[in-house]
């Protein structure tokens, strides 16, 4: 493959590159949720609520077993950007082979671990006991395509660093299609339940993978993969680790939060309440992941100027991922309140579960554009090179708010109710929003300290706009 798919992020107008950049990745990960949204609305239609209930009641605990291991993937991008901006092939060569070498070890381990321990873990989340069973078998399918789940995120990851977002977005709806085919079959014809789904849902991943892999070694740019050439560089391991620990460990801690949020809406003991939280939060998963799209555009962008020195440049690339955040956000999730009912009707047919539904969309689908902007802040600070920071931030503000306000609040006798616990999310967003902009301004200001050289000259020479 020539350089076509490829973008410079450091130069020309940054809004316009931004949006270059980010709507094929929003394409993708609308189409990605389309899929496993396919997934819930096939078992609710032709295998019941139960089913749906089973399938979306996992959510919580796949994210709490990936995060740590996707967080990885955002180390790979920083650095593979950084090599990219400074235009060094070595160093974009070794992490290429080193990133996907490590994505298939962190895909094995996933799918032991997950496979071994899914009853223990939803037990431990107060599974109901009509969707316990259900929930096993689904899990225990699922997390056989963590290895190719994975390879797709890393190989994602180094496709991003270099501007190419349209590849992943082609191979996605490749893969897609072929997920909602097999989930017609298995379900309705086969009459496989949430095995089915979940086996297609495990082929489909491996079909991305496959056409990710296949991608990088035909590919004749930097970021060509040769099989025989995989390897752990340790240098490269110790900087992906170094970005993608910290944020690996910081979506872990949010995903135990949201277990925490999941186990209280399974004590209320009500099938109906459960299987709207979960038909209300895959809506609402279109809004996050078109937002979080511009979370991955201020990371790459980022990262890529760092490379290349341009540092005037990067509170630009803040200030539009901002406004593109924002606006998104409150367009799609007052979108998604307004639209709600006939939404939730596409879940279930029945009334109960689209009024619990509704009862989450009205307070966390209005206010998604504030979880948005916190990402998209976190993304400036990992592209900086600071993952440890907005780690701590989050684990504090976010997620430790989130669980004293379920531990304190939500246990109050009048309060112990679905909206309060749905209140915690808001809450949590707008303060760790705060936290992070200040942040922000440290860390910029102590790179205009280190960097001062670099700016005197960038301003009067007036070369970067």
């Amino acid at each position: 493959m020539s350089k076509q798919y490829q973008m410079d992020m450091c130069s020309g107008s940054v809004l316009k590159k931004l949006l270059m950049f980010s709507l094929p990745l929003m394409a993708s990960g609308v189409l990605q949720l389309l899929f496993n949204a396919a997934d819930v609305i096939v078992v609710g239609k032709f295998a019941g609520d139960n089913s749906m209930g089973a399938v979306g009641s996992t959510s919580s605990l796949i994210n709490l077993f990936t995060n740590l291991f996707v967080g990885l993937s955002v180390g790979a991008n920083v650095v593979a950007a950084r090599a990219h901006g400074a235009n060094s092939a070595s160093d974009m060569h070794d992490t290429v082979h080193t990133s996907m070498l490590l994505s298939l070890i962190c895909g094995m381990v996933l799918a032991i671990v997950g496979f071994i321990l899914a009853p223990e873990m939803l037990i431990l989340m107060d599974a109901t006991e009509n969707l316990l069973p259900l929930a096993v078998t689904y899990l225990r399918i699922y997390f056989l395509g963590m290895p190719a789940m994975m390879v797709y995120n890393f190989g994602g990851a180094i496709l991003r660093a270099v501007g190419d977002t349209k590849r992943p977005l082609y191979f996605l709806t490749a893969a897609g299609v072929i997920n909602v085919l097999l989930n017609l079959l298995f379900v309705i014809v086969l009459k496989m339940d949430v095995a089915g789904v979940a086996l297609a849902t495990v082929i489909s991943q491996c079909i991305s993978a496959g056409l990710t892999v296949m991608c990088l070694i035909k590919d004749n740019t930097e970021i060509h993969l040769d099989i025989r050439k995989l390897r752990i560089r340790r240098r490269i391991l110790f900087a992906v680790m170094r970005v993608g620990l910290p944020a690996g460990f910081q979506g872990t801690i949010f995903s135990l939060s949201n277990v925490v949020i999941q186990s209280s809406i399974n004590s209320f003991g009500s099938d109906a309440i459960v299987s709207g939280n979960s038909a209300a939060s895959s809506i609402e998963g279109f809004i996050y992941m078109a937002m979080n799209t511009f979370y991955q555009a201020a990371i790459s962008f980022t990262g890529q100027h760092m490379g290349a020195k341009k540092y005037p440049r990067i509170p630009k690339i803040m200030a539009s991922s901002l406004l593109c955040v924002t606006a998104t956000g409150l367009i799609l999730g007052w979108a998604a309140f307004l639209f709600g009912r006939p939404l939730l009707g596409i879940y279930s047919n029945s009334s109960i579960v689209v009024d619990a539904g509704m009862a989450r969309l009205s307070v966390i689908a209005t206010t998604y554009a504030l979880c948005g902007m916190m990402d998209v802040m976190v993304g400036m600070l990992r592209g900086l090179g600071y993952s440890i920071m907005p780690m701590i931030v989050s684990l504090l503000g976010a997620c430790g708010l989130r669980i004293l306000w379920i531990s304190t609040v939500f246990q109050i006798p009048e309060y112990h109710s679905p909206g309060t616990v749905y209140l915690s999310y808001p809450m949590s967003w707008g303060i760790t929003l705060l936290v992070h902009i200040i942040c922000y301004v440290v860390v910029w200001r102590r790179l205009k300290r280190r960097e001062s050289g670099y700016f005197v000259k960038t301003e009067k020479s007036g070369i970067i706009k």
